[in-house]
């Protein structure tokens, strides 16, 4: 059988599907990344921090 040229048409089954798993994606999204993103600027926030303030004199 001939491939069709373009793009191949969805069932809705297959849009579903998809959009069910594009909702999963954004829900990680919310769950995983922004808080490792967060832990990693408070690193380098403390970061700064520690090797910019004033030396203690003895």
């Amino acid at each position: 059988m001939r491939q069709l040229k373009g793009k191949v048409k969805e069932t809705r089954k297959q849009k579903k599907e998809r959009k069910l798993e594009n909702a999963q994606m954004q829900a990680k999204i919310g769950t995983v990344v922004l808080p490792a993103l967060g832990v990693i600027a408070m690193m380098i926030v403390a970061f700064i921090y520690l090797k910019t303030r004033p030396a203690i004199l003895a």
